[in-house]
């Protein structure tokens, strides 16, 4: 059972919630200010004063007031109106953690709504019912509006939920579980849109299995730099110290330690070759930087967790209309990753062209081919994949945040597109993760031409997870690639 209170939850948390089903509660603390917050709200209403957000509309409508009687009518009419989404539905681990991210802002106690509301959606993901949300809709400016109206339309009873796998009414789901919507009151349809929840969990858990990716995608280049006769000279520890980079020390210490005790390279530590190709020099530097660029894009996505994103905010006896809902902090961090898994997905590129590649590939097989030669082309189009790949991620690299094109009749005169940053950069995680089982495949097919010199004992053991792979002619190779992908995506996912 994880406590949420606004304040402490982690990648680990949103990982373990949104894929392990781990049950959510309300901190008894987190009510407490929910409650006080929401007094507040209480008090303005009371008063009679004119306030964005509680007895006003909403974005460019903001100086029209709506009467007291019609205040229920609006926060229905809001997420109604607001839920625009279209295109495919956001995968079910998305969604929870969308769910999971608002109610853990809302629980910071600066919104002003009930603690019921954030109750409701706990009791959504702890019973397992999701709403249907389409992928696309958000400019990621007063927060993800339309992916989180559509949590909110589901709520309050409407629109639709994914439900053991099946897209169905909310009513329908809603009445065969026993399950009461929610009546929202003043301000608190707001606050269910207003956020960066969406942006926030794509690039957190992008962020997180990023990072499990890039342990295993250095293990599979340290085989690389074995098979390929390369030296780990470059990888001494007093090298990449006179640099001082956090990440190219770190990854240089993996690489030492996955390449210890190699008998292939004890075979040709006394040749004659000065130095390797970048691609097998460089991976400190370059694997390095990727490190650190994820560190910090951590650092970045703990903070917006744990924040308080809609507007306006509350405080003691004040609400304070701002800009907290603009996503540009998660934008430029999405985009900055995005970029650097590009990179990485370059050099291993490289590296599975070096693997196949006659002209370079240190007296292994043509396109690391069996059989008879002339008659096996082996692996050889593989490469031309990881090419194709590359070439998408390079385009997908491209940054959304340069962008912007104003909404809510110049209300909104500025967005982040941090939505469009987020989707490209999950794209480009997914295509990082068919190049690493590239490499990989290749990898222990080199492997097998070195026996009976084996590699050390860390590369033979993870390789001996893909001993379904045979050197016996051409067939079709898909079926091994789908297999090697399946076993790193569930070392990601553990």
């Amino acid at each position: 059972m994880i406590k949420i209170d606004g304040n402490n939850l982690r990648l680990d948390d949103i990982h373990n919630v949104a894929r392990n089903f781990e049950k959510v509660d309300l901190d008894d603390f987190a009510k407490n200010k929910i409650t006080e917050s929401r007094n507040t709200i209480e008090k303005i209403l009371s008063s009679g004063k004119t306030v964005y957000g509680i007895n006003t509309g909403f974005g460019a409508l903001v100086n029209v007031k709506i009467s007291e009687k019609e205040l229920y009518e609006l926060q229905k009419n809001i997420v109604l109106s607001h839920s625009a989404g279209i295109g495919d539905p956001l995968d079910e681990d998305i969604v929870r953690a969308m769910m999971l991210l608002r109610a853990n802002s809302l629980a910071k106690g600066f919104s002003g709504v009930r603690v019921e509301v954030i109750e409701k959606l706990l009791e959504f993901l702890n019973k397992k019912v999701y709403p249907y949300v389409p992928e696309k809709g958000s400019v990621g400016a007063s927060g993800d509006l339309a992916p989180l109206s559509h949590i909110a339309m589901a709520l309050i009873g409407e629109g639709y939920v994914i439900y053991n796998g099946k897209k169905e009414p909310t009513k329908k789901v809603l009445s065969e579980l026993n399950i009461n919507p929610i009546k929202l009151k003043e301000k608190e349809g707001l606050s269910l849109l207003n956020g960066t929840q969406y942006i926030t969990s794509i690039l957190a858990l992008t962020i997180r299995d990023s990072i499990k990716l890039l342990d295993i995608a250095t293990l599979i280049a340290a085989a690389s730099v074995d098979v390929l006769l390369g030296t780990p000279a470059a990888f001494d520890e007093r090298l990449q110290k006179a640099r001082n980079h956090d990440g190219q020390i770190y990854i240089a210490s993996l690489l030492r330690n996955y390449l210890n005790g190699s008998q292939i390279r004890e075979s040709h530590k006394n040749c004659n070759k000065v130095q390797d190709a970048y691609t097998l020099r460089a991976i400190p530097q370059v694997y390095g930087a990727v490190y650190d660029t994820l560190i910090y894009a951590k650092k970045v996505a703990e903070n917006e967790i744990n924040a308080a994103t809609d507007n306006p905010l509350v405080f003691d006896n004040d609400v304070i209309s701002g800009g907290n809902f603009h996503g540009e902090p998660v934008a430029l961090v999405s985009d900055f990753l995005a970029i650097a898994l590009t990179d990485l997905g370059n050099m291993i590129e490289r590296r599975i062209d070096r693997l196949v590649n006659p002209l370079i590939n240190q007296k292994l097989p043509p396109f690391l081919a069996s059989g008879k030669e002339g008659l096996n082309s082996g692996y050889m189009i593989w490469q031309y994949t990881a090419a194709a790949i590359c070439n998408e991620n390079k385009i997908l690299s491209h940054p959304a945040s340069t962008d912007t094109i104003p909404t809510s009749a110049y209300q909104e005169d500025h967005v982040s597109m941090g939505a469009t940053s987020a989707r490209k950069l999950r794209k480009i995680f997914f295509n990082i993760i068919d190049l690493v089982t590239i490499e990989a495949m290749l990898v222990k097919v080199a492997l097998e031409f070195r026996k009976p010199l084996k590699s050390s004992k860390s590369i033979e053991e993870f390789f001996r997870k893909f001993d379904f792979i045979k050197i016996n002619g051409d067939r079709y190779f898909g079926d091994d690639f789908e297999n090697v992908k399946n076993i790193i995506i569930k070392e990601v996912l553990q």
